[in-house]
């Protein structure tokens, strides 16, 4: 009988177990938590999920890997594969499904490296009406000539002192209601949610009263652990969102979704978990932070988090939540939901008191979701009376225009080549990624720095660089450089200038042209890292698409210039503004009036968090904001193609002649 399962192992890592026959060596990675790139989720076009497989037996791990143990080459790994590499035993991760015991080595290039996830805090000027309150009280002791109940009791009690009225009680506060009154000696402190539920009671006087801002992005997941009595952060935490192996987009996932019947599970799960996994990463962090051990802070718990604010595009609310988000994959792209959502944080699986309830900032379409409403909550258009455009650029780009007369929003598809998805050696911005690249107008020397690197190249060696790709900020500055420098053209193909350097070369293999940014012996690949002309396409058409929505907005509300322009997002943060102009990225604008916002979104959220009065905000603006289909206006497609061009086809971009 043929065994059901069998033996994978994982080099460099060692890492080994049982996986079902018939699952993608990409799958069985996950199972086995060893991370193998697949930034296309898993639809075998991006080639980054190169892996190894071994022949021969291997007496020490007492098993025999073949390609006779895995499925048979299919043809979308030959057009991606050379021969020579499959010759060698090199095959697509998410192509390839197990068919017997396998040793598999992965390549540097495949290897998943952890993001440096960039979500800090912006200032938040706001008044502090947090959703969750502490009232502390003292209780008329029963007796026997009083017998009222000791629910009834505080109730009274409240309502005298704090006009509070008509409040019930949750389950979790009523069970610890007797003991608490008791070991207090009639002196409790109760938590109240929105002047209606009782959802804590602690003897004694309590301070601690503390909740958590997230923001949950396509890539990242950030978290803002706030005491709700001062409105002050008291630690931030980010992840990367684990769903990047399930692909980069939230179009990838809602495939992977729809391809496996515990997809949505398994996505939501993954999330829920790293939430957790957040919620005590920053508990520990307080109670071990030196500066606050003479405060009651270094007691923290878990459980005196007591209320909890979520912004995300819809597709990851609706990931998160188990709602199909099949529908949003397809015309109309209909969510489940616009309105905000409060939901009991024991229902969802997460790790903070039992009576506390998170709120979901509300989604205004398909691909503009509650992160869209955070970042407007925090940038405030809606009370501006100049007119302001805000791009919030991720794996996904999201456009707000307008002022307090009129706000409209779009959704643009940049497409994932920005987090370095199909482009040559793009890579998530991790350690060993080129994040910013100069070069020389006169010589055409490359000067680079690598994340997790202090110095730049030319403050350094060949072997102290340790370069193995490039992410989305040094993918952005490459272009705008080579431009600058005449060696790619307008029309972004390689000038004739270009053949004058020593770094431009033909690729005989791919038959593309390319430029060398970093050679072999300053990579931990062994090879050297360029940018090639398929690359620069691809960078062509995400920037196009967020030209493309800022000018069809532009045209929608009949204006030509802007007061102020917010680049938002983590990704935004780390883009240089100025070549952002020169390749035409954003609309031509004095320096002065752009602006790198940080995560907006994750401001916006802690808003929320902190003052109620900016839930109900939320929904009004969900309401009132235009949606504009950008893919549905008559020029569309004209625009898109003339903003390739760098900067543009035909728009001046006067402020650039200096």
């Amino acid at each position: 009988m043929k065994q059901e399962t069998a033996t994978i192992i994982f080099q460099p890592s060692g890492r080994r177990g049982s996986v079902p026959r018939g699952i993608t060596i990409v799958e069985a990675s996950r199972l086995l938590g060893v991370d193998i790139e697949a930034p296309c989720g898993d639809h075998q076009i991006c080639g980054k999920c190169r892996i190894r497989i071994e022949n021969g037996v291997f007496e020490k791990f007492g098993i025999r890997s073949g390609q006779e143990h895995a499925s048979p080459v299919e043809n979308r790994e030959t057009e991606t594969l050379a021969a020579e590499e499959i010759e060698e035993g090199y095959r697509l991760g998410c192509a390839t499904t197990v068919q017997g015991d396998l040793l598999i080595y992965i390549p540097e290039t495949s290897k998943g490296g952890k993001q440096v996830v960039s979500k800090a805090a912006g200032d938040l000027d706001i008044i502090l009406d947090p959703a969750v309150k502490l009232y502390h009280i003292k209780v008329p002791a029963a007796t026997l000539e009083d017998k009222t109940a000791d629910f009834e009791r505080i109730c009274r009690c409240l309502e005298k002192e704090h006009a509070l009225s008509a409040l019930e009680i949750n389950l979790y506060a009523l069970r610890s209601l007797p003991g608490a009154l008791r070991t207090g000696e009639w002196e409790i402190t109760v938590t109240v949610w929105m002047d209606k539920e009782i959802i804590r009671i602690t003897p004694g006087s309590t301070t601690g009263g503390y909740g958590m801002a997230f923001d949950i992005g396509t890539t990242t997941i950030a978290g803002y652990l706030c005491d709700l009595q001062t409105g002050q952060i008291i630690d931030t935490v980010s992840a990367m969102n684990p769903q990047v192996k399930y692909g980069e987009d939230v179009v990838s996932r809602i495939s992977y979704h729809m391809g496996h019947t515990d997809g949505l599970a398994r996505m939501s799960k993954d999330v829920i978990n790293t939430i957790n996994m957040l919620i005590e990463e920053a508990v520990k962090n307080v109670r071990s932070n030196p500066e606050l051990q003479a405060s009651t802070m270094s007691r923290i718990t878990a459980e005196d988090i007591i209320d909890l604010a979520f912004c995300s595009n819809t597709a990851m609310h609706h990931i998160l939540l188990q709602v199909d988000p099949e529908p949003l994959g397809a015309i109309p792209f209909s969510p489940a939901i616009h309105q905000s959502l409060i939901l009991k944080c024991c229902d969802l699986g997460l790790n903070v008191h039992p009576g506390a309830k998170a709120f979901f900032l509300p989604s205004i379409a398909g691909y503009v979701g509650g992160d869209t409403i955070g970042v407007m909550l925090a940038e405030t258009p809606q009370d501006s009376l100049e007119m302001q455009l805000i791009i919030d650029i991720g794996t996904n780009g999201e456009l707000v225009l307008g002022n307090r007369e009129k706000l409209i929003c779009s959704s643009c598809a940049t497409g994932p080549a920005l987090e370095g998805a199909q482009i040559e050696f793009g890579m998530r911005a991790a350690p060993g990624a080129i994040e910013r690249v100069k070069i020389d107008p006169t010589t055409w020397e490359v000067d680079y720095k690598v994340i997790g690197k202090k110095t730049w190249r030319k403050d350094s060696t060949s072997a102290d660089m340790k370069t193995k790709g490039i992410c989305g900020s040094g993918i952005l500055d490459a272009l705008g450089e080579l431009f600058l420098a005449g060696i790619v053209a307008k029309s972004g193909a390689f000038s004739a200038k270009a053949q004058e350097s020593i770094r431009f070369r033909k690729n005989q293999k791919t038959g593309f042209n390319e430029f060398i940014l970093a050679y072999a012996d300053e990579t931990s690949i062994g090879r050297d890292i360029v940018i090639t002309q398929k690359d620069i396409r691809q960078i062509q058409m995400a920037k196009a698409s967020i030209y493309t929505g800022c000018k069809l907005m532009m045209k929608k509300l009949g204006i030509t210039s802007l007061g102020s322009i917010k680049i938002a997002g983590a990704f935004g943060s780390h883009i240089n503004n100025h070549l952002a102009r020169v390749i035409g990225m954003i609309p031509d604008c004095p320096q002065r009036i752009l602006h790198s916002v940080g995560n907006a979104a994750g401001d916006g959220c802690r808003a929320a968090l902190l003052n109620r009065q900016k839930r109900k905000e939320s929904d009004r603006l969900c309401r009132s904001v235009e949606y504009l289909e950008l893919t549905l206006e008559d020029t569309f497609q004209q625009e898109l193609v003339r903003a390739t061009q760098l900067p543009h086809m035909i728009d001046e971009f006067s402020h650039l002649n200096q």
